[in-house]
């Protein structure tokens, strides 16, 4: 344990008992407890394997690799159709964490396994991912911010590209694009 980490812990809150249970099994299972993005990270070597975090609706073990784990008992969920990596296991109770416990140190040890392996998940290239034509029409008259867009990381691009996509209005995205613009000639992301 990590007294750093403690304190996520030892705040009250409605996931209290039930991710301190989810810290116990990712402990048992010899990963080294850090925290990053503010909440609890379980490392191998300097490889993420498993974070615990809390919603409203519920807590859960995020496995950054999840989509390269077997899911024999189908418990793991991909959050959002744009998330590629990651698979959560979502919890409500204690007694479901206490029911899955032999399963989720299973999972954990596979995901110990693909990190040591140096196995990577295949992700979609930013040039798969559509633009809208809201956007397309701002880079074909704007060559600055075509240019910056194109210098921006693969990933600012991604972000950009779904937030820009989201609203189902052509308004909205138009306004969302305009917002952005200066981030962009800036050279930063979307939450930068």
């Amino acid at each position: 344990m990590n007294p750093k980490v403690d304190f996520y812990f030892n705040k009250a809150g409605k996931w209290q008992k039930e991710t301190e249970a989810l810290r116990k099994i990712a402990i048992a299972t010899g990963l080294t407890e850090e925290l990053k993005w503010g909440c609890p990270c379980y490392v191998e070597g300097k490889s993420n394997v498993v974070l615990i975090h809390d919603f409203k609706e519920y807590c859960a073990f995020l496995f950054f690799k999840g989509a390269l784990l077997k899911d024999p008992k189908n418990i793991l969920i991909q959050q959002s159709e744009n998330v590629q990596s990651a698979r959560q296991v979502r919890f409500t109770s204690v007694n479901e964490i206490s029911k899955l416990e032999r399963t989720l140190k299973q999972y954990i040890f596979e995901a110990i396994e693909i990190e040591k392996a140096g196995l990577k998940v295949e992700l979609k290239k930013t040039k798969e991912y559509a633009v809208p034509e809201e956007f397309q029409t701002v880079l074909k008259k704007n060559a600055a911010v075509k240019k910056a867009f194109a210098t921006l990381t693969p990933g600012r691009q991604r972000g950009y590209l779904l937030h820009f996509a989201a609203p189902k209005q052509s308004t909205t995205r138009e306004a969302r694009i305009e917002k952005c613009l200066p981030q962009i000639l800036a050279g930063k992301g979307l939450n930068d």
